[in-house]
């Protein structure tokens, strides 16, 4: 039996993926850790530890400890947050995944997870129907550092037969955890701020479209590539994944049809030109051909799930 442990489990990702593989594998076997304190929807499912992921010894000591055979290393910086403080930013994403390519060799770890981003893409990358392989030119140390750490998971694939595997994600919505610090986090505060003021500001001016993609979609895709066969996996750098693509304007129409006094106005910030930076929408068949990636959720979909379960949660409060 294959024995988890994720690093980074209480953050945006890493609350929902958990659970998911706590349901797949038994609370038994997946081990989660952050350097923060236990999300509480984590609370009384599984085991969880107090973890930095620059600390190698201590992920050494964990894995040999709990006798762990695969790794998701969630921990990051992401992109408006790594803009702040790019040194920082670069050290944590990047000093992470080594470490971790590194104990994987050593201490003979199945398989590695480590998602990437769409933030690799820069200007010079086509914006529509962007390819698996094509001009990535980052202009954020964010993207920077994810291109590089795709680099590092091929690298070490080919030299020492790692089994890693990546994931580009476009921006990420979920109702169960809060958004991290990234550019297209406003696709996450709308939903809020239409069910707690009934209008919002949005950060991305008008016409500003971005891939996007629903929480249960990115989960339930993360968990088919590391399911997949490992001949399955064409590419050891990271797999475009996409499901859909709006603009500020789209998503707030969608919610108009819930909520129909919702209100939007704009306010762009510096996490504009980032985003001008990035595709609009992206060429996955690499992913649907490979090992079958297949999306469930269009906006419509989603909007109706957001709006339901924050409405839901907030009566429970």
């Amino acid at each position: 039996m294959e024995k988890i442990l994720i690093v980074g489990a209480c953050g945006q990702i890493g609350v929902e993926l958990t659970l998911a593989l706590r349901k797949l594998y038994g609370n038994n076997n997946v081990v989660a850790s952050d350097i923060r304190e236990e999300h509480s929807l984590l609370k009384g499912t599984g085991l969880y530890l107090t973890l930095n992921a620059m600390d190698a010894e201590a992920i050494l000591q964990t894995i040999r400890k709990e006798k762990i055979t695969q790794i998701y290393l969630l921990a990051a910086l992401l992109s408006a947050t790594g803009e702040k403080d790019p040194k920082r930013a670069w050290d944590i994403n990047m000093q992470s995944l080594l470490q971790v390519l590194e104990l994987g060799v050593q201490e003979k770890l199945t398989k590695i997870y480590w998602p990437s981003s769409i933030a690799v893409f820069g200007h010079t990358t086509p914006k529509l129907n962007t390819p698996q392989q094509t001009i990535v030119e980052p202009k954020t140390v964010y993207g920077i550092s994810k291109y590089a750490g795709e680099l590092w998971c091929q690298y070490y694939n080919q030299r020492w037969g790692l089994d890693v595997r990546s994931l580009r994600y476009p921006g990420l919505i979920s109702w169960k955890s809060e958004p991290g610090g990234g550019t297209t986090d406003y696709a996450v505060e709308i939903y809020h701020r239409a069910l707690q003021q009934g209008k919002y500001t949005s950060f991305l001016d008008k016409g500003t479209y971005l891939p996007m993609m629903y929480m249960d979609d990115a989960i339930r895709g993360t968990i088919e590539l590391m399911e997949a066969p490992a001949e399955k996996i064409k590419t050891r750098m990271a797999y475009n994944i996409g499901a859909m693509s709006f603009a500020p304007e789209e998503i707030a129409a969608s919610i108009q049809k819930h909520i129909p006094e919702f209100e939007l106005d704009y306010a762009p910030d510096f996490r504009q030109q980032i985003a001008n930076g990035w595709p609009q929408c992206i060429d996955d068949a690499a992913a649907r051909q490979d090992w079958g990636w297949k999306h469930e959720f269009d906006l419509e979909k989603m909007t109706g799930e957001m709006l339901k379960n924050l409405s839901k949660s907030a009566s429970n409060l």
